[in-house]
């Protein structure tokens, strides 16, 4: 086992900025390339899957905002309806930060919305207690329209 395998091992902060170093020096030879691989795997997996969360999230409010804010009565609907507008505002911040700052996940973009919106269905229903089978199969919703500031469904029921 090698020093930075030891050091990957031991304490990975100390390994990232030693890896560090050892790239600006260029000095590839001594780099411990299985774990480098590994976290640069890792790094996309993660941006990925906070992309698909993020997704899940807002298009679960984006659900519940036209297919039950007009069931609610009036107390609930001004109530949810500030409520379910914060959350769309703040998850649309928080994936418009996280796609400038990794503009690498554009390319997946559209297969994350359609992985999200099948969790995003299942998080609506659980949340309102409708059917599933109340939301469209496949997202109503165009990247577009998820990501625009101005954009709210129009309200069923």
């Amino acid at each position: 086992m090698s020093e930075l395998d030891r050091l990957y091992e031991q304490d990975y902060s100390a390994w990232a900025a030693r890896t560090a170093a050892l790239l600006r020096q260029r000095r590839f030879a001594e780099l411990d390339l299985a774990h480098l691989i590994e976290e640069l795997d890792d790094m996309g997996r993660s941006q990925r899957h906070e992309l698909v969360n993020r997704l899940r999230v807002l298009l679960a409010h984006l659900l519940k905002w036209q297919f039950q804010y007009g069931r609610l009565s009036e107390r609930w609907a001004d109530f949810e309806g500030r409520s379910w507008r914060n959350t769309i505002i703040e998850q649309r911040a928080a994936l418009t930060y996280l796609m400038e700052k990794n503009p690498g996940l554009k390319r997946v973009l559209e297969d994350a919305i359609g992985e999200s919106y099948i969790q995003a269905v299942n998080l609506a229903a659980d949340e309102t207690g409708l059917p599933a089978a109340t939301f469209p199969a496949e997202c109503p919703y165009q990247s577009g329209q998820i990501f625009s500031r101005d954009f709210y469904p129009e309200t069923t029921g």
